[in-house]
Order: structure tokens, then sequence, then C-alpha cells
């Protein structure tokens, strides 16, 4: 059974940081993709950022270039968003997400509001 469980997020003040963490388990973590997709109300859900299997090659959100970080662990199956330098436009609920070709799975989300 897949799962993914994400971690980490909370109530930060402007300018502060955060890492969230999500934890895989039910699949070949190593040979999957790993997005980190956020959702704030109203809004359609964007791609934050991403980082392929074996190579760890990256992708961010022109929103997020020089704040946020990600990376995994293939050897805890876990990939991680850090993210520094918060504004309020990042409030949103953060979603983990493992893909491959046409398969997807998605984390239940973790809430991460910056606010004073």
């Amino acid at each position: 059974q897949v799962q993914l469980v994400e971690s980490g997020g909370g109530l930060v003040q402007p300018g502060g940081s955060l890492r969230l963490s999500c934890a895989a388990s039910g699949f070949t973590f190593s040979t999957y993709a790993m997005n980190w997709y956020r959702q704030a109300p109203g809004k359609e859900r964007e791609l934050v950022a991403g980082i392929s299997g074996f190579r760890s090659s990256t992708n961010y959100a022109d929103s997020v270039k020089g704040r946020f970080t990600i990376s995994r662990d293939n050897a805890k199956n876990t990939v991680y968003l850090q993210m520094n330098s918060l504004k309020p436009e990042d409030t949103a609920v953060y979603y983990c997400q493992a893909r491959r070709g046409s398969a997807a799975y998605w984390g239940q989300g973790t809430q991460v509001t910056v606010s004073l």
C-alpha cells in the first residue's frame, strides 16, 4: 500500500523558515520523481518544486527560486522541502507527490501559515 506522509508544517512569521518532510512507503522510492505542490484557499494547486529519481535534478517555481530547496534521501525514502525567507503568500496546504510515468500518488497535505 502506497503511503506518503507529510510533516513539518505550522505557523511561522514572515522571514522565518520551515522544513517539510514527506515519508514514503509501498513503492520503489528511488525510481520515482518527487514533487511538492501547494494550494492556497481559492486557488489552483501549483507545482512548487520537483526532484528526479536517480540523478536528483531539481526544478522550482519562479516564485520560490532562491528561497526553497528540495532534496531527497533515498536511503530513508524521504523527500524534504527547506523553506526560507517565507512570505505571507507562501501560506497554503503543501502536498507531496510521487510520480513515475502515468502513476502519481499524493499525500494528505500539511498546512503552512506565514503570518505575524
